[in-house]
């Protein structure tokens, strides 16, 4: 089972109205729910791919009930940790005329002491049925930035791997504890510095192309062939919203962590998911399987950092 954590999940609502006004009663057409958040999206990719996969993470009150029956719906497994507060909502309202979308995000709900508690024993006895733990997305308010340090840990030490996705003090703190594959969620970081502090490989995402090093190796993987480019042109690589994007490069990775594929299989598998991943997380599958054999992995001839210690 690949386990994600969802810390900061959201219900996304989505109205529709016709001739949408600012500062007018404006009757919705259409209106839809979906839950959101990286974790949760990571989940709804691998569920696509058939593996065993268990959304866990903080929701609460009606937003969270939601929240929760739409993954059922969608066949994805949930053991969320139950807070008192409500889970945020976002709400996109978009004419139908095709006008601009206007969005309102909520604030995230505050988390006290004892469900931090919770949450750790929740994820702790999780861990037991574990292959692999994936942890990405914002804090919510009360959550300490050393929070992904310790669900880091607490996986290493039980002996799972970890694919982590985050950013800021956030990332910092957890690098430390080793986690096994390493996603910034910003650039500027230094691949060779986050090795040396602790991670076992780092993932970096730039354009149609997808570098990966390790303390021994680096590995480059891009599409090549006319339709190749011509897909990944016309998807913008995975919709052309970097979150989204990135949310594919780790579905498309974890399973190699999880399952000990090789680096070369991990990449083919990566690339061609993120650009066959559409918005929302829905993959075309038929995209995918055409674009696996488009996909070269090639080792970098630029040679990693030597790590030099504490």
């Amino acid at each position: 089972m690949i386990l994600t954590v969802t810390l900061n999940p959201a219900l996304h609502v989505h109205y529709q109205a016709e001739g949408v006004g600012l500062g007018q009663a404006n009757q919705v057409s259409r209106v839809s729910y979906r839950a959101g958040g990286r974790g949760l999206a990571v989940a709804r990719v691998l569920h696509t791919f058939g593996h065993e996969v268990v959304a866990a993470g903080l929701a609460g009150g009606a937003a969270g009930e939601v929240i929760r029956a739409e993954l059922a719906k969608a066949g994805v497994a949930t053991q969320f940790t139950w807070i008192s507060g409500d889970s945020r909502r976002v709400l996109r309202l978009a004419d139908e005329s095709g006008g601009p979308v206007t969005t309102f995000r909520e604030p995230a709900p505050y988390i006290t002491t004892e469900e931090l508690g919770r949450l750790a024993a929740d994820y702790r006895s999780l861990l037991a049925d574990a292959e692999a733990v994936v942890l990405c997305g914002s804090l919510p308010a009360g959550l300490p930035a050393e929070t992904y340090g310790s669900l880091t840990s607490y996986a290493t030490d039980a002996g799972v791997p970890v694919v982590l996705s985050a950013g800021g003090s956030a990332l910092w703190h957890a690098v430390s504890r080793r986690p096994t594959l390493v996603l910034p969620e910003s650039a500027g970081h230094d691949p060779a510095g986050l090795i040396e502090r602790g991670a076992g490989g780092v993932a970096v995402l730039s354009g149609h192309a997808i570098e990966v090093t390790t303390a021994q190796a680096r590995w480059q993987a891009s599409l090549i062939g006319r339709m190749g480019q011509a897909e990944a042109g016309s998807r913008a690589m995975g919709g052309g919203e970097e979150g989204q994007s990135r949310d594919a490069l780790v579905a498309g990775l974890v399973p190699g962590v999880a399952l000990g594929w090789s680096w070369p299989d991990m990449l083919r598998h990566a690339v061609a998911l993120v650009v066959a991943c559409r918005a929302d997380a829905e993959v075309d599958l038929a995209a995918y399987e055409a674009l696996v054999p488009q996909v070269s992995v090639e080792p970098s001839e630029e040679r990693p950092k030597e790590p030099t210690g504490e």
